[in-house]
C-alpha cells in the first residue's frame, strides 16, 4: 500500500497536539471504562471488539491554536486510518477501531468546532475504502435512531473504524452520496492522497465541495454563505 503523503513529519502544524497515550486498550489518562461498557448496549460490534482487544485509544492534549489543532486532529485521523486499512481484511478486521481523544482547552474554540472539519474531511477521503469516521463531543447527550438517549461521552473523540457497509449508510442520510460511496467501498490499496492537496487549509477547502446543498435559512432567503459539515 502506498503511504499517504500527509503522514510526513515536516508539516508546519506539528506540535499542536501533545501525545499523552498511544493506541492503548484502556487509557489511564482519562476514565472511559464505564462509558465504554454502557455503549456496548448501542453498538453490537463493540463488545466482541473489546473482548478481542481490537478497540484502542490514543489520547492527545491540545497545545496550539484552533487551526493547528484542527490540522493535527486530521493528520492523527489519517495515521489511524492508514494503519487500519491493511488490517481490515484480516480475521476480525471488521471489529477494529482506533479512537482519537482530544483533551485540553483551545482559546476561542469548542471541541465541537475543532472536530467538525477533520471529521468531515476524513469521512470523505476514507469512505470509498471502507473506513468509517465518527465524532463524539464531551458531555453532550445524543439520540440513537430509535430515539433512545445515548450516554454522554466523558471526552471528545473521533472513532476511526471498519465500516459496516450494510449498516453505516443509514447514519449518512444527510449525505446520501457519501452513504452510497461507503456502501460500495472497496480498498485496492490506492494512494488516497494522490490528487488531494497536502496542506490542511487546502484540504479543508477541497472537502467543502462534497458538502450537501445548504438548507435555506429561516432568517435569510439565500441560506448560509459559509456552510459547515453536517452533524451526522
Amino acid at each position: 500500500m502506498t503511504a499517504a503523503r500527509t503522514t510526513v513529519a515536516s508539516r508546519s502544524t506539528a506540535g499542536a497536539l501533545r501525545l499523552v497515550e498511544r493506541s492503548t486498550p484502556l487509557p489511564t489518562s482519562v476514565e472511559i471504562s464505564a462509558y465504554v461498557e454502557q455503549m456496548t448496549a448501542f453498538c453490537p460490534y463493540l463488545k466482541p471488539s473489546l473482548h478481542r482487544g481490537l478497540t484502542a485509544w490514543s489520547v492527545y492534549r491540545a497545545t496550539g491554536d484552533a487551526e493547528a489543532v484542527e490540522a493535527e486532529l486530521f493528520f492523527a485521523g489519517v495515521q489511524a486510518a492508514e494503519w487500519l486499512r491493511p488490517l481490515l481484511n484480516r480475521p476480525h478486521g471488521g471489529l477494529r477501531c482506533e479512537n482519537i481523544v482530544l483533551l485540553g482547552d483551545v482559546p476561542g474554540a469548542r471541541h465541537r468546532g475543532l472536530l467538525a472539519w477533520p471529521h468531515w474531511a476524513l469521512k470523505v477521503i476514507y469512505a470509498p475504502v471502507g473506513v468509517m469516521v465518527g465524532k463524539f463531543h464531551a458531555d453532550e447527550v445524543e439520540l440513537a435512531r430509535s430515539g433512545e438517549r445515548i450516554p454522554a461521552a466523558p471526552v471528545s473523540f473521533l472513532p476511526v473504524r471498519a465500516a459496516v457497509r450494510r449498516r453505516d449508510p443509514r447514519f449518512l442520510t444527510a449525505t446520501p452520496d457519501l452513504g452510497a460511496s461507503l456502501a460500495a467501498a472497496s480498498d485496492d490499496g490506492r494512494d488516497l492522497f494522490a490528487h488531494i492537496p497536502a496542506q490542511w487549509k487546502e484540504i479543508r477547502t477541497w472537502s467543502r465541495r462534497f458538502l450537501p446543498p445548504a438548507k435555506p435559512s429561516t432568517s435569510s432567503p439565500t441560506g448560509s454563505a459559509n456552510p459547515s459539515p453536517p452533524g451526522s
